[in-house]
Parts: structure tokens; sequence; C-alpha cells
């Protein structure tokens, strides 16, 4: 099945440091080789062309960046092939641990999601 891990965290200015941005290729060419890794990005701040259009009440909003009401916005993603979600999980936890060691200061979370299409079934996704 198809996960889509999303990140995020405060968007505060800390820039990765060298040794997280080298744990993350490291990652991702280990992940790529093994045919788990099937995309991944890195978002850019908001203040640097992001919006947001809502939709509430039956009108749309639009709101450029940066998101002054937010505490937490998304900071990248990235989309793996597992055979089972314990091997999801497992992934997600590892890649929680490269953010702990290498960029220690960084708070944040990586919400893991199985994604619709790609072979999912409806009764796969209630379970």
């Amino acid at each position: 099945m198809r996960y889509m891990f999303l990140t995020s965290g405060a968007e505060n200015g800390l820039i990765p440091p060298q040794r997280m941005i080298d744990a993350i290729e490291d990652l991702t060419t280990q992940e790529t080789a093994a045919g788990r890794m099937l995309a991944r990005g890195g978002l850019m701040p908001t203040a640097l062309g992001g919006a947001r259009i809502e939709s509430r009440r039956g009108k749309l909003k639009l709101t450029d960046g940066p998101f002054a009401e937010t505490k937490e916005v998304l900071g990248g993603f990235a989309i793996f092939e597992f055979a089972t979600r314990e091997e999801a999980l497992a992934a997600a936890r590892s890649f929680m641990e490269l953010h702990h060691e290498h960029w220690p200061e960084w708070e944040g979370v990586c919400e893991m999601r199985p994604m619709f299409g790609f072979g999912a079934t409806s009764a796969a996704v209630a379970e």
C-alpha cells in the first residue's frame, strides 16, 4: 500500500543543518534504490509564495503567506510503497529518529497516511 508521510512544524525560520540534509539524502538514496520511496519534496517557507484557498459557507477565501495565525505548517512530504502498515510505521519512526539525531532543536510531527487509489480498495481503507 502507498503511504504519504507529511512533516510539519513551527515556521520559525530555522534552516536544517547540513548534517540533517545529508542524512535525508542518504535515506532517499537507500529507499529509492530499494523501490520503496516513490516521491519526496521539501516545502519552501509560506512567505515565499505560499497561499491558502479556503472553502467556508459556500465562499472561497484567499490568504497569502506567511500564515501568522498558524502554529505549524507543512514542511515536506514523501510517498512510499510498503507491504504492511508495520513497515510504514518503522520507516516513519526511523525518519523522525534522523531529526532527533541530526537536528535535535527541531520540533515537529511526521503524519503517516495511507493513500487512496494505487490499488487500495474501500475495504482496505476501512480496516
